[in-house]
């Protein structure tokens, strides 16, 4: 299993310099708690930031800054946490939590935006495996039941 494989690849980009009004609109728009602010350079689209709902709320209403003072770049945090599509899911899970971030990007080899891995994707993947688990042990019963009643 691998972040490749199990990342969610319809992400909504937006660029640094757009306004806080438009990025919330986007979010609004799209049903989405986060935008990835990307950089195009020539074929790549290079991820730079997250932006969550959680930051506007925090950073800029609850702090009473004036909506056209800000910028999208104003609120990303420069430190992007980052996985190539190639990179197991176990070890995606542990960077999240050594790095405490509930969302992390997901590139290709020369660093375009392939996707995201959010704590939330994760749990629902723990939750639908377990429910396999749970499936199985009920066969292995009922197997058992049939065989010697």
């Amino acid at each position: 299993m691998t972040a490749g494989e199990y990342c969610n690849r319809e992400v909504i980009r937006i660029e640094p310099k757009v306004s806080i009004t438009e990025a919330a609109s986007l979010m609004r728009e799209y049903h989405v708690g986060t935008l990835v602010v990307v950089e195009r350079e020539e074929s790549i689209t290079r991820p730079i930031g997250i932006i969550t709902d959680r930051d506007l709320v925090i950073e800029v209403i609850a702090q009473q800054v004036p909506l056209d003072e800000v910028t999208v770049n104003d609120l990303i945090n420069k430190e992007l946490v980052s996985v190539t599509e190639q990179e197991t899911l176990l070890n995606s899970i542990a960077l999240m939590q050594r790095k405490g971030v509930r969302r992390m990007i997901v590139v290709d080899d020369y660093g375009s935006l392939q996707g995201i891995i959010s704590a939330d994707d994760v749990i629902e993947l723990i939750a639908e495996a377990m429910h396999k688990l749970c499936n199985i042990v009920r066969r292995e019963i009922a197997n058992e039941q049939s065989m010697h009643p």
